[in-house]
């Protein structure tokens, strides 16, 4: 009774102050002598300044009354459970077996106003191509074309030329993997270099060569070791148009599995390069290699101020259809643009690859005759018999008129008459030999042509954006503009064929152990970036900018150009040769190592509540780290938190305020770093909005008490850890708390060992066993049931879910929220692929199963372990090749609203095999389902029949979707993975594959390096709001409020950085929370990013680069309560009012690469982004 007094008294008084609150804020509008106008007579501005007032009060009362409801369901519950603990401590188990927690006190409200649901409603894109619709029509058979194989006769009619000639641009490039075949500085030394050296010599040579560049990753390690006067060579190409910088990446980056956040920094990385070294913006986007093209690539390259783009692995019966249709170049427009704001002018190339043979025409017997590297007496030759001959005065006339006749043939394709005819491959232009092979016979040909008008073509090198410009010029449109009569497509052109149904896959999964690997250092490059301009701030705030480690600046770009490099589309996609894959995990590793460096330094300096004790010391941290790999290709490993009560371990005493020092003896209240048992734990919380969770950390005692930085003591649920299925650790104890931390903020909490610790709660674990010769081995603090497993059905439960599972499999059969009477049989299976019997075989690539997969068999029964607790509840089952936990937090808003879903995977026993996670279901589908698209947009997908299994396959970064009138069950993930949906109420996932053969792509190897990977997902069931109808057909799709924050949650882990011991005692630490006001909830900062300084690229300018992504949200699915405030603001931000403690001296908005610079805004202005917009601006902060 009296729990229930409390909380029904702290209930009313929350409900005063709200109704105070709203009095005194009526009060004024209504007495505020500036709103009062004699005679009564109201000016317009006036009017609409009350009409703004009227709304703010309306949506207070809203806010108000949702904050009342929570409080109001809070005391409700308590009061039904007829909850009365024994003991009168919290938390405890009520009579129907579930768990009372601690009121946490702090009501929370969602304000999502509907204007800023509109996208969400059904408007989208007036574009004249879908690429739905395209799949949906086009039959993708292979019938022979002739010579050119994959597409159709070209006729044309010999005076087509004769009012208007052909315009012919040869533009010259080498395409330059950073990583593939060789490592990135062994490709660099052997060829690269070579390359870029040869290019100042012989461009020089002759005005009229032109040539393209596209890696800035290599022209910046050539740079670096390049005379001043080879700088300067290259400066005067440039700015003489001869050489031209295209796209500008560290990389030409992969589309499939690289998530947003890396393609834009990878981008940034490059632009800066370039501002920097050479003074240069790039204009147009060179995408010949990456294994399919994603619009966000496309929407990106528009937001960094690139007018126009090229693209060539595509489907070849796309290609065909794009071709037969003149469609080739069109306006490339986002699926949720309802303007024309997106469209990005793009050239698809129609033939088969980007190599001369491909090129110049649709014969490759014809134009393998025009790459005059493979000249005989040379190492490569004309794979179709007939090799090139060197230009001379005798056969130039059937030369040059062969040639021309597969220039207007391709032409023929386009809808203007200036033509693009790409001259290079792989590590081309490496010798001199070749540079005077190509561009001299050439010449040779463009001067015949040119010389004779009766051919009606203006032939000559040159460069992209030249080829591009004479395209606009033909139609008199400006730059970037869509000339007459050009289609607008939306969509996106996965997934890719090559050739028969060869479908490009399997590199979706590939790999997946660096795939995973690669998200967490994202996040950690993310977290590290927001905290080090943070915390350089806030130091020259403070005037302390000189004893903060500024030089950590070098760690970010170090780590910047490793996750750069890795986007690369041979190195993320999973496709390079082992040694390769290698170098790439030892550039992570470091580039992991130096990020969490940056992070406990930066988290030092804002947690001391006293700067003037803040002391910085390289050789003895003051954090230590979350967790340590020892290899790259090794699981991390928590950090143990030792609690011995025989150590020097320390507490502060900060003027004799809460909480007190628990030590026996007497303590000296002179001495501000005082000792005792006390440990400090300081998390990081990487999301913009304040996080309610479940944090886990690893102890070394079972009697262990958690405090609040105010002296609160916190509920904890002990469990053990575990080295087997069966066996559990004497020495090593997991303490999961559940905390609230602050938007991008730093916490403080203590850890001590305590005799008496009525808030510490152990686990109940229960090992269902075969009672096959396995037996449970318990440490004695923590006692384990057994029991003889047994068929039936037996369940989990937390306040929001009640989750079923196998009796027999241990693996997941439904889930029931609480707010819905109706079970969703959601059933978890794992099964196998294996690959073709016949020639063609599954690789690194390509993905050719031998039939539907068969279901994971195992002789023996799985051992099954349920844990349950106040605080989580979890069903960990152990099979041969793969270990899953499926876990459900018991804490109100996002954690507790979901499923946590680890499935370890090792597979390295297996031959020729792919194991795919199932999950079947009841919801009706239909074909249609949802993969986003580099954790940036969800794209519509249909299973087709008419395609091969393989060809059903789709890129997931970060989330998948199936849904009907009911409901929408979601996957989200943390790492990339190949996903599809075969039947309806399917979705299927491809954890991890084991190849042991080439798959004739150049790579030379099978995929047999696998390593023991962790899969991270979380499993999100939805209730569809009851009378929302549901459109699959749309073209475009979005997450719920509750979808874009719980992939937030997986996606930015909370990092747990214990205090480090010191013998000289521990400073006052306090709370660090940097926002003065809550980012509206569709808003994400999606980088807050120290820029270079000009002079000296390893320090920083005063200058920071704040990124932000407006979400698109679909309010049709029921909104419970998230945990925080949310609130939405119709795309308004006001920066000035956004960081505590710091003055803004500059707000500038810029271009996505922070290139293009616009006038900068008053301080105060407020800043306006639509849904789905990335806007980047610069700051100046102090």
């Amino acid at each position: 009774m009296k729990l229930r007094k409390q909380v029904t008294v702290c209930g009313g008084a929350i409900f005063c102050v709200a109704v105070f609150s709203l009095y005194l804020m009526l009060d004024r509008v209504q007495h505020d002598p500036a709103r009062r106008q004699s005679g009564g007579n109201f000016p317009r501005s006036q009017i609409s300044v009350l009409q703004n007032r009227i709304e703010q009060l309306e949506q207070l009362l809203e806010e108000n009354h949702q904050i009342i409801s929570h409080i109001k369901d809070s005391v409700m519950e308590l009061t039904d459970t007829g909850a009365v603990s024994p003991s009168g401590h919290l938390p405890f188990r009520s009579g129907n077996g579930s768990w009372v927690l601690p009121f946490d006190g702090r009501p929370t409200f969602l304000a999502v106003k509907p204007q800023d649901c509109q996208p969400a409603l059904g408007s989208h894109s007036q574009a004249d191509v879908q690429m739905l619709d395209v799949h949906a029509m086009l039959k993708f058979d292979n019938p022979d074309g002739g010579v050119w194989k994959q597409g159709f006769d070209i006729t044309y009619e010999p005076d087509e030329w004769d009012s208007k000639p052909l315009q012919v641009f040869v533009v010259p490039h080498s395409h330059n993997d950073p990583g593939w075949i060789k490592t990135f500085d062994k490709y660099f030394t052997d060829q690269t270099q070579h390359i870029l050296n040869n290019m100042v010599v012989k461009l020089a040579e002759d005005p009229r060569r032109k040539f393209i560049w596209s890696e800035i990753s290599y022209l910046s390690k050539w740079w670096e070791t390049a005379d001043v006067h080879k700088q300067e060579a290259m400066r005067k190409l440039i700015l003489g148009g001869q050489l031209e910088i295209v796209t500008g990446g560290w990389v030409m980056t992969d589309e499939a599995s690289a998530h947003y956040f890396a393609m834009i920094d990878q981008l940034i990385e490059g632009h800066q390069w370039l501002e920097r070294n050479l003074g240069i913006t790039p204009r147009s986007g060179w995408a010949v290699d990456p294994f399919g093209h994603s619009a966000t690539m496309s929407y990106l390259l528009k937001r960094a101020n690139l007018t126009s783009m090229l693209i060539q692995r595509i489907h070849y019966s796309i290609k065909k259809h794009f071709s037969a249709t003149r469609s080739l170049e069109f306006m490339w427009r986002q699926a949720w643009d309802t303007g024309s704001n997106t469209d990005i002018f793009c050239h698809m190339m129609p033939f088969y690859s980007y190599d001369v043979p491909h090129t110049c025409g649709p014969d490759p017997k014809i134009c393998c005759q025009f790459d005059f590297k493979r000249l005989p007496g040379g190492r490569i030759n004309c794979p179709w018999k007939v090799p090139p001959k060197a230009v001379v005065d005798a056969n130039i006339a059937e030369r040059a008129n062969l040639l021309l006749d597969q220039y207007r043939k391709k032409s023929k394709l386009y809808r203007s008459k200036v033509l693009l005819v790409p001259l290079g491959d792989d590590f081309r232009y490496d010798k001199a030999l070749e540079w005077d092979q190509q561009y001299t016979n050439y010449q040779k040909l463009f001067d015949y042509m040119n010389s004779h008008p009766e051919m009606h073509v203006q032939a000559q090198f040159g460069t992209l954006t030249e080829y591009f410009n004479a395209v606009y010029k033909a139609h008199d449109v400006a730059q970037g503009s869509r000339p007459p009569d050009y289609p607008v497509v939306s969509g996106d052109f996965f997934s890719y064929a090559d050739r028969e149904d060869h479908y490009w896959t399997g590199y979706f999964t590939s790999r997946p152990f660096y795939k995973s690997l690669d998200r967490v250092i994202e996040s950690h490059l993310r977290g590290a970036e927001i905290l080090y301009s943070l915390a350089v701030a806030n130091a020259r705030h403070v005037g302390m900018e000189g004893r903060y480690p500024v030089s950590d600046y070098a760690l970010l770009v170090d780590a910047r150009q490793s996750v750069g490099l890795f986007q690369h589309h041979d190195a993320i996609t999973g496709t390079a040769k082992e040694n390769v894959v290698t170098d790439y995990g030892n550039r992570l590793l470091r580039a992991l190592i130096g990020l969490k460096r940056v992070i406990i330094n930066a988290a030092h300096f804002l947690v001391m509540k006293n700067k003037e004790f803040y002391r910085f010391y390289q050789t003895e941290p003051f954090l230590e780290t979350d967790d340590r790999r020892a290899t790259q290709d090794s699981l991390p490993q928590s950090t143990l938190i030792e609690l011995d009560p025989s150590g020097p371990r320390y507490c502060l005493l900060t003027s004799l305020i809460s909480p007190p020092c628990l030590v026996p003896q007497p303590v000296l209240l002179m001495d501000p770093f005082l000792a005792s048992s006390r440990r400090y734990l300081v998390l990081f919380n990487p999301v913009e909005q304040e996080r309610l969770c479940v944090v886990t950390v690893l102890v070394n005692t079972v009697r262990v008490r958690v405090l609040t930085e105010d002296g609160q003591s916190l509920p904890v649920q002990l469990s053990a850890q575990w080295t087997s299925a069966s066996q559990m650790s004497a020495e090593v104890f997991e303490a999961a708390f559940m905390v609230r931390l602050p938007p991008l903020g730093l916490a403080v909490f203590h850890l001590y060992e305590s005799p008496d610790s009525p808030m510490t709660l152990r686990s109940d674990t229960l090992l269902r066993l075969s009672g096959r010769g396995v037996t449970a081995r318990a440490a004695e603090p923590l006692p384990v049931r057994s029991q003889q497993a047994d068929p039936h059905t037996f369940y989990i439960s937390s306040q929001s879910l009640t989750l079923g599972f196998s009796g027999g499999t241990g693996l997941l059969e439904s889930i029931r929220r609480k707010d819905d009477p109706q079970e969703v049989k959601v059933q978890m299976q794992f099964i196998v692929y294996g690959t073709r019997p016949s020639k063609d075989k599954s690789g690194a690539y390509l993905f050719l199963p031998d039939g539907k997969a068969k279901p994971y068999n195992q002789k023996e029964p799985p051992v099954v372990r349920v844990v349950e607790g106040p605080l989580f509840s979890e069903v960990v089952a152990y099979y041969q090749h793969f270990q899953q936990t499926v876990r459900i937090h018991n804490v109100p808003g996002v954690d507790g609203l979901s499923l946590e879903v680890i499935t370890t995977v090792d597979i390295r026993d297996q031959t020729n095999k792919e194991l795919a996670m199932r999950l079947v279901t009841d919801i009706q589908n239909g074909d249609v389902f949802h993969t986003d698209l580099n954790g940036f947009q969800m794209q519509p997908r249909r299973h087709h029949l008419k395609l091969p299994l393989q060809g059903n396959f789709y890129p997931m970064s970060s989330q998948v979707f199936i849904q009907d009138s009911h409901h929408r069950l979601t996957l989200h993930t943390a790492q990339s993975l190949g996903v599809t949906s075969l039947e309806t109420g399917q979705l299927e996932v491809i954890m991890d594959r084991r190849l042991m053969q080439d798959d004739n792509r150049g790579l030379g190897q099978g995929v047999k390096d696998n390593k023991k990977t962790t899969n991270r997902f979380r499993l999100l069931l939805e209730r569809r709001s009851t009378g929302n109808k549901m459109m699959d057909r749309e073209t475009t799709s979005f997450p719920s409020i509750l979808g874009h924050v719980t992939n937030s949650f997986l996606n930015r882990k909370v990092l747990a950085l214990p205090v480090l011991p010191k013998r000289r005692g521990i400073p006052p630490l306090q709370t660090f929370a940097p926002l003065k006001s809550i980012l509206p909830c569709d808003f994400h900062l999606v980088n807050l990013r120290s820029i270079q300084s000009q002079q000296d690229p390893q320090s920083p300018s005063p200058l920071t680069a704040l990124i932000l992504h407006r979400l698109a949200l679909d309010c049709g699915l029921d909104a419970p309560n998230l945990g925080f405030n949310c609130t939405t603001t119709q795309g308004q931000l006001s920066v000035s009012g956004l960081f505590k403690d710091l003055d803004l001296q500059l707000l500038q908005p810029t271009s996505l690469t922070l290139m293009d610079s616009s006038t900068p805004l008053a301080n105060d202005s407020s800043i306006s982004l639509d849904p789905m917009e990335i806007s980047a601006f610069k700051l100046k902060l102090r």
